[in-house]
């Protein structure tokens, strides 16, 4: 490049600083505002996601942007990131107390990850929260005594047994819940060790998650559901949305959304692993989806092995979902071997047809998934 050249990018270039850092200031405006927003909502109890409120404000602003010929995605995409932000920081003002007469809330595996950030939510909104580990057994009942609640989250392959042979003589008007990923068993467990309101959780989110925000937790009832109302308003006020769902019904889907989702990401983990695969090669040459797959199957793999088995091992229907998910690749694979291309294209037309509308509705959500892992590519 030659010196004029040269002289007008770097012109242009601290022009567009100075942008830059003006937008700055606005996102800090922005976040100010919306703390104040958040101060507001506590204080009444009302939820911090009011989605028609984001509905209309995302439809408003899009609008907006077209007639200022700037794209919509791209201020739809820098609110969410906003808004994603503001509702992280929300939960750090603390959030209305619905049940002040409630006493002490016993959280049971209160160590674990999961346990740690109900006891951050549940404190955050005013709750004695006192915690029970696997060590703590002897000091258990003086803390069951004065409690309004108590919060079962440890192993699935503990569970049943833990409520059956440890929370057996709760206070009568003491709530029992429990946070496991299946329900059936747990549930059944806890209205048969304790005669008070019972009632099964199941957060379908990790730990990391930040914020509850958009999160969703299904509910199985169990016993004296209005005992436990309040529990599930304090949920929505932290941003979740409730789910109620049988227990049976629940579990027959985890095995699907769970069970044999993790087995097939262990056996493709498991596959690269007895490959001894390039990963940094790999992404060399990874498209987006690719990324993003891998990425999935990492994410798997960094975390506990004993949970993932919890998870696969707890249920017996497991098995068979699994099981018919191998037969199914063997079937698909024989197309392969046998070179039946048109069988290929058949079955996959059949099931293009059964996704039906869905089909392009998750065409249309996961491009601005790879946009976002296209963009956070580094050399």
């Amino acid at each position: 490049m030659n010196e004029k050249t040269t002289g007008e990018l770097e012109n242009l270039r601290d022009l567009i600083d100075g942008v830059d850092q003006q937008l700055l200031h606005l996102f800090r405006k922005r976040l100010d505002l919306v703390a104040q927003v958040g101060a507001v909502k506590h204080a009444a109890g009302v939820p911090i996601y009011a989605p028609q409120r984001e509905a209309a404000m995302l439809a408003k602003r899009r609008q907006e942007a077209v007639n200022m010929n700037i794209s919509p995605q791209l201020i739809e995409d820098v609110l969410r990131r906003l808004m994603r932000e503001s509702y992280l920081n929300e939960k750090d003002v603390g959030f209305k107390q619905v049940k002040t007469d409630l006493g002490d809330i016993v959280i049971v595996g209160g160590q674990g990850q999961l346990g740690q950030l109900f006891t951050q939510m549940l404190t955050l909104s005013g709750y004695q929260v006192k915690i029970v580990d696997k060590d703590d057994w002897q000091i258990a009942p003086s803390l069951f005594k004065n409690a309004g609640m108590v919060l079962v989250t440890i192993p699935i392959n503990v569970t049943c047994e833990v409520i059956r042979t440890q929370l057996n003589q709760l206070p009568q008007t003491c709530i029992l819940a429990d946070l496991t990923s299946i329900k059936e068993k747990p549930l059944l467990a806890m209205l048969e060790a304790h005669k008070g309101p019972v009632v099964g959780l199941h957060p379908m989110f990790g730990p990391d998650v930040g914020s509850l925000a958009k999160q969703v937790v299904v509910v199985c009832h169990g016993r004296d559901s209005h005992r436990y109302e309040w529990l599930l308003e304090q949920i929505k006020i932290w941003g979740a949305r409730i789910v109620e769902a049988k227990a049976q019904k629940h579990d027959n889907a985890m095995q699907l959304v769970q069970a044999m989702r993790h087995f097939s990401t262990f056996v493709y983990g498991l596959n690269l692993c007895k490959e001894q695969a390039d990963l940094d090669n790999l992404l060399q040459f990874s498209s987006p989806i690719y990324r993003l797959e891998l990425a999935m199957v990492g994410r798997l793999f960094a975390q506990d092995p004993n949970l993932y088995a919890d998870i696969i091992f707890a249920q017996e229907g497991s098995l068979n979902a699994i099981s018919d998910y191998i037969d199914n690749y063997q079937s698909a694979l024989s197309l392969l071997k046998a070179g039946d291309r048109q069988a290929f294209i058949e079955q996959f037309s059949q099931v293009s047809e059964w996704f039906g509308d869905f089909a392009p509705q998750f065409q249309s959500e996961s491009r601005a998934m790879l946009q976002s892992v296209n963009d956070m590519k580094h050399d």
